[in-house]
């Protein structure tokens, strides 16, 4: 009985593997872009209600937005439907070098890392979490390195209201401003929080999504489709948020600031710490959770089905019919 009977069992237990290839990296970084992209376009008044939320400053009396949907209201009125999409041309500049490698890059990245772990040696079945997170947090950090200039050109769009109200015409007046008054340091602002921001989320969102949707699969909850994909997204959006709130408000109200404001990140915590407490690090988090919530459904069902439609050849798993013994 044996070591025998239980393989087997373990094999009738398995989800049935559709005979297939796996998508090229091409596929999936055109995929990943392009699922980024729509996502933004849905999702973008989320973004910027969280960001007008996480920089605004109570001193002298009660703040002006409170709440996503009084803060999406005020906006609406008094900048109308540009206003809620101030910063979205940038935004879409940053999905294009930024998620085509986070997730575009991510299989490949942890493909790669199993192979270097493994050399020599029988590969697992089960990509262990640990190499996961190692893959996640190198995709992460990369996508940051290409694409931090386009996400302080959007933070600092976004958050034109109040004193900084029309401090830029557009987006290609946004890039010279930044690069003329602060040089290429200031288009790099920030660009160390963001990368430990990105390596955080990339394992809480990207890491997550695999691992759920493995399990998911494995444990054949569901078969390998959008429901499956829907429910291994939600769950990223929410640890996502989580983990990300306190780098994500830091890092927003540092690459929002003047150079003469904060001397470092560091400064720029403590400060926030002072004014605010433990709260100010989750500022805006239910508009956060909103938007990283729709947004990880919206690109990874679309990144899936894009790629999909591009390599339909590309292995899937279904369901295999329990036996009864």
């Amino acid at each position: 009985m044996s070591s025998h009977h239980t393989v087997l069992h373990h094999e009738h237990s398995l989800p049935h593997k559709e005979a297939g290839t796996p998508a090229p990296l091409w596929v999936k970084v055109v995929s990943a872009g392009a699922g980024a992209c729509i996502a933004e376009v849905f999702t973008f008044p989320l973004d910027t209600t969280k960001v007008r939320l996480q920089v605004q400053n109570n001193e002298g009396g009660r703040p002006k937005y409170r709440g996503v949907i009084r803060t999406l209201g005020i906006m609406f009125q008094e900048e109308g439907m540009r206003g809620l999409y101030t910063g979205l041309t940038p935004a879409i500049h940053r999905q294009l070098g930024f998620a085509t490698v986070k997730i575009g890059c991510y299989d490949n990245t942890k493909h790669l890392y199993t192979k270097l772990r493994y050399r020599g040696e029988e590969e697992p079945s089960y990509c262990p979490v640990c190499i996961r997170v190692f893959a996640g947090v190198t995709t992460g950090a990369l996508s940051v390195s290409l694409a931090q200039p386009t996400d302080v050109v959007k933070v600092r769009m976004q958050a034109q209201f109040g004193a900084n109200k029309g401090r830029y015409s557009g987006t290609m007046d946004a890039y010279r401003k930044v690069y003329t008054t602060e040089g290429m340091k200031g288009l790099w602002r920030g660009c160390i929080p963001n990368m430990a921001r990105n390596g955080i989320v990339n394992v809480s969102e990207v890491v997550t999504y695999d691992v759920i949707k493995e399990m998911i699969i494995r444990k054949q909850f569901l078969e390998d489709g959008i429901l499956c994909h829907l429910a291994s997204a939600i769950a990223a959006g929410f640890c996502g948020t989580v983990v990300s709130s306190p780098v994500d408000v830091v890092k927003t109200r540092y690459m929002n600031s003047s150079s003469s404001q904060y001397k470092n990140i560091l400064q720029c915590t403590i400060s926030l710490w002072q004014k605010h407490g433990f709260v100010g690090f989750y500022k805006g988090f239910f508009p956060s959770l909103m938007r990283l919530g729709s947004w990880n459904i919206l690109t990874f069902l679309s990144y899936e089905q894009i790629k999909l439609l591009i390599h339909p050849d590309a292995p899937k798993y279904h369901l295999r019919q329990r036996e009864q013994y």
